[in-house]
Order: C-alpha cells, then sequence, then structure tokens
C-alpha cells in the first residue's frame, strides 16, 4: 500500500510523518504538495501537523483552498482513507469532511507535552489494531485543539459512535484535569460517519519509537495497513 502526506506552506511535521511512516512503520509514503492535483494512486491520505498558511484567519481556513484539496475531498467521497493530525484535524473540519471546529485552548496559550487518550472505538480502519479502552500516550502541541460542536451536532457524534478517541487520565477517566485544550466531552479524534476519514490532535507521527519515549502512534499506521491489506484479499 501507498500512504501520500500532504505538505502545505507552513506545514512543519511532514517530513517527521514521511519518516514515520516510511522508515519506522516500512510503508511506502508518496509526499503530495499542496498544488497537486494527482494522488498517484495512494490508499491513504495524512493531512500533517503545523501552522499551514501560517494559520491566518483560523487554522487550517487556508488550506482548505489549496488545489490538492479538491482532490482530497474527491478522494473521502469515493471512500478512500483520510487521516489529519493535530493542524489536518483544523484542516479537515474547516473543509467540512469532519463536522465541529478546533478554536483557542481553554488556556489561551500553547499547550505542548504529552496527553493520554482512551480508544473508544476499535472497529475503524485507524484503531483496528488497538484493544477497546486502551490508553495510549502520545504527545500534543497546539494553540487552537479545542473541539467544539453545537449541541445536536455533539449528541450526533456521541450517539453514532464517532468519538474515536478521547483525553483520560492514567486511570481512563475523562477528567477536567486530563483535558489539555478544553475540548468538549474531552473529545480527541472524531471519525466521519462514513468511517473512512478520522481526525484527531495527537501527533501519532512524533509516538512511533521506543526511542522517543513512546510509540502508540505507530498503531495508527499499522492499523491502516492491515484494513487495506484486508481489502484488497477481499
Amino acid at each position: 500500500m501507498k500512504f501520500g502526506v500532504v505538505t502545505f506552506p507552513g506545514s512543519l511535521d511532514d517530513a517527521d510523518t514521511v519518516y514515520a511512516v516510511r522508515d519506522v512503520v516500512g510503508i511506502e509514503t508518496i509526499p503530495l504538495w499542496h498544488k497537486d492535483r494527482d494522488l498517484h494512486g495512494v490508499d491513504c491520505i495524512v493531512l500533517p501537523g503545523g501552522f499551514s498558511y501560517g494559520d491566518y484567519l483560523r487554522s487550517g481556513a487556508l488550506a482548505r483552498f489549496a488545489p490538492v484539496m479538491s482532490s482530497v475531498v474527491d478522494f473521502a467521497a469515493s471512500g478512500g482513507l483520510v487521516i489529519g493530525l493535530c493542524n489536518g484535524f483544523q484542516i479537515l473540519c474547516e473543509a467540512g469532511l469532519l463536522p465541529g471546529a478546533l478554536v483557542r485552548n481553554q488556556s489561551l496559550t500553547f499547550v505542548c507535552g504529552q496527553a493520554r487518550v482512551k480508544v473508544e472505538r476499535a472497529d475503524t480502519p485507524f484503531t483496528g489494531l488497538c484493544q477497546r479502552g486502551a490508553v495510549l500516550r502520545l504527545p500534543i502541541k497546539h494553540g487552537e485543539g479545542c473541539f467544539v460542536a453545537d449541541e445536536s451536532t455533539l449528541r450526533r457524534l456521541e450517539d453514532n459512535r464517532q468519538v474515536v478517541v478521547r483525553y483520560v487520565d492514567e486511570g481512563g477517566a475523562a477528567t477536567a484535569g486530563a483535558n489539555p485544550n478544553g475540548s468538549l466531552n474531552n473529545i480527541a479524534g472524531i471519525i466521519n460517519e462514513g468511517g473512512n476519514v478520522f481526525g484527531m490532535m495527537p501527533h501519532a507521527e512524533h509516538a512511533c519509537e521506543e526511542l522517543l519515549g513512546m510509540k502508540d502512534g505507530a498503531l495508527f499506521f499499522r492499523s491502516i495497513e492491515s484494513w487495506v491489506g484486508r481489502e484488497v484479499r477481499r
């Protein structure tokens, strides 16, 4: 299978994502430029973290209009797998591929550190190798990571089981103290109704090898590889 990693002006985790997927996890990876319209036959697209277009207007608001995003929207509509990490999550929301929005952290400060997330669903293409209820440790670094949505959207996300990962404490409880940015319902990552588009604020790409102190992030990329492999064999 092949991953495609998009670079926007201001992306800063694109190279890290290519390294994590290609050199650590061992999956072929193709860099995609923001002006590209050809996705080169990739099986999964990654929108990486960073500050696309300097985060002007709102995080992800300008990247949503990059030429590559027209192809990404079409790719997602056809069932293609798309994962957005941090700024990528913001872009997916701005593009209408995921509901809700990411706004300034409740503290109004940039947060950088580690967070724990609980896997609420292990039956998605992005979490298939995880255990439901498992608590994973992942890095965070963002200023606009507070997930918000209107009451009806939030209720629909919960009722449809579209919340995939949630901020929790060491014991797996979704407490206020475990929530680094004030996200409603401690939401750290959600999936679309079709189950093929996933956005998450924590950085899976920075947690793929023991040398960096954590490797839980590799589970997301390996889950995608496993899912695509099963689909091909059908």
